[in-house]
């Protein structure tokens, strides 16, 4: 019995899944964010609860990847203040998919790409703006890294969304292009990884899951190599938009399935 066999899945679904991986690694080493569109194909293609745990290792794959491209960059004084805080929503988000069923999961992972969209939009609109960001080391900024860390871990721990609003994150705090990616790839590798007993111990990872990560991981590869190569290429601008628009589409897809 092969993988497709096992999942129940078409070729063309398969392809999906493959193109959603490879987007994976491209997300990972260029426009961070940009798997949200991911998200909305495996859980369109699976269903909703088990493509949170399908999905988690192909994105510590990227992850691995990401950290190996721009491990120099990573500013760990900003990690280590947001992980307490990330630590408690993932917490939060497992406790809700205890409670939750397929549903609800595939109803709030829609409404979350929503509002990762409405958050991207709002990041783009007020990207030009010449405010100073909070310094990460005043009341402000501590409470900001508080806030954003508890939401950033139950997204990335419900739905694996945790990409827009660490970005949104980063930016604020005044990260350049290569300290965002650096700082970002060792954040999701670390989380992520630490999600792994909470979703094995929610049955969302098992053999069967893996079986099919074990296709899927070889697309990360040239995905997070064109990412590379694409970084200081890409139109961003146009990109985002595109990534915008296929997120709210799928998410008003999973809402109304």
């Amino acid at each position: 019995m092969n993988t497709m066999t096992l999942w129940h899945i078409s070729g063309w679904e398969f392809a999906a899944l493959a193109f959603a991986a490879l987007l994976v690694g491209f997300s990972k080493t260029a426009v961070s964010g940009a798997n949200t569109v991911s998200l909305a194909i495996f859980a369109a293609v699976l269903p909703a609860r088990a493509s949170t745990g399908v999905l988690l290792p192909v994105l510590i794959a990227g992850d691995v990847l990401a950290v190996l491209t721009y491990r120099r960059h990573a500013h760990w004084p900003t990690l280590w203040r947001l992980f307490p805080a990330v630590a408690v929503g993932v917490v939060a988000g497992t406790l809700f998919l205890v409670w939750a069923d397929d549903g609800i999961v595939r109803t709030s992972i829609g409404a979350i790409l929503l509002l990762m969209a409405g958050v991207t939009v709002w990041r783009r609109r007020t990207a030009g703006k010449t405010e100073e960001p909070e310094a990460v080391t005043s009341r402000a900024g501590r409470t900001k890294a508080r806030a954003y860390g508890v939401l950033g871990g139950f997204t990335t721990m419900v739905a694996n969304a945790g990409g827009p609003v660490m970005s949104l994150y980063l930016l604020s705090a005044g990260f350049r292009k290569l300290g965002f990616l650096g700082t970002s790839a060792f954040f999701f590798l670390i989380v992520n990884v630490s999600k792994v007993p909470f979703s094995a111990g929610l049955g969302l990872i098992d053999g069967r899951s893996l079986l099919l990560d074990a296709a899927l991981a070889v697309f990360v590869v040239p995905g997070a190599l064109f990412g590379k190569w694409a970084v200081n290429r890409i139109n961003q601008r146009l990109f985002e938009q595109l990534v915008i628009a296929a997120t709210v589409v799928g998410g008003v897809q999973l809402l109304l399935r």
